[in-house]
């Protein structure tokens, strides 16, 4: 009887340890995808109920602050074009260059086409989106990944942070982002 118990005991305590190591399924866009475990959920922090899900991911050595993951839906967003452009200019050139170092490229999330932009350079940090005032965070790095639904509205992610951060955690980010079905 001992036996069976510490058995069913063992198998519980595994069962509760797996269960611990899976991450969060986010639901975007009618799509699902589980991010990694590591991810530390938060309550989204909008009063309009436009961030969908939001996580803290633990910063690289030598970083001083955390990144974030912030996952958008928006009906009648403004399209692609114009969110692309938003997000280029909450960020001022790195110190010494002459314009904000960023790159495009087209990938698949699901059934849609969507842009993947990669900002590198001063992130102007605002305490609310039309604030005229910002705080600006050199040597930060935004991966972008947005695109519109069969209904037109816009649906983004971003992984924002100090760049040795987002650098750590891009992999996994890149995986997450395309494993959305």
């Amino acid at each position: 009887m001992r036996i069976v118990t510490t058995a069913l005991l063992l198998t519980g305590l595994t069962a509760t340890a797996f269960a611990q190591n899976q991450g969060t399924t986010v639901e975007w866009a009618n799509m699902k995808s589980t991010a990694p475990a590591g991810w530390k959920k938060e309550t989204p922090m909008d009063k309009l109920g436009l961030r969908k899900a939001q996580f803290k991911l633990p910063k690289a050595e030598g970083d001083k602050e955390d990144a974030e993951v912030v996952v958008f839906y928006t009906p009648g967003g403004g399209g692609v074009e114009a969110n692309l452009k938003r997000q280029l200019d909450v960020f001022a050139p790195a110190k010494g260059a002459d314009k904000v170092d960023s790159s495009q490229d087209k990938i698949q999330v699901g059934k849609y086409n969507a842009v993947y932009l990669d900002i590198k350079g001063t992130f102007l940090k605002k305490p609310f989106p039309m604030a005229k005032e910002s705080t600006p965070f050199p040597e930060y790095r935004q991966i972008y990944v947005v695109f519109e639904d069969d209904n037109g509205a816009v649906a983004s992610v971003w992984l924002r942070g100090p760049a040795k951060t987002v650098e750590k955690h891009k992999k996994d980010f890149d995986a997450w982002v395309k494993n959305f079905k």
